[in-house]
């Protein structure tokens, strides 16, 4: 039973963008594991950006400075 974990900042991505994402991930699991698509779990985290930082500094700072 595959588990995958995606996380992605909370920053306006749609229903439909995770639902490509779940199908996606599910369907390169099957073609290269031969893992069952109703077997396959895909949980997406979405975290805010003032959760999430690199390079020493929040995302949401990040992304003001652009």
């Amino acid at each position: 039973m595959p588990y995958v974990n995606v996380r992605i900042t909370r920053d306006g991505v749609t229903a439909a963008q995770k639902a490509q994402i779940v199908a996606e991930i599910t369907d390169t699991l099957v073609r290269v594991l031969g893992k069952k698509p109703d077997h396959t779990h895909v949980v997406i985290d979405e975290v805010d950006l003032d959760n999430w930082g690199f390079g020493g500094e929040l995302t949401s700072e990040l992304r003001r400075q652009r």
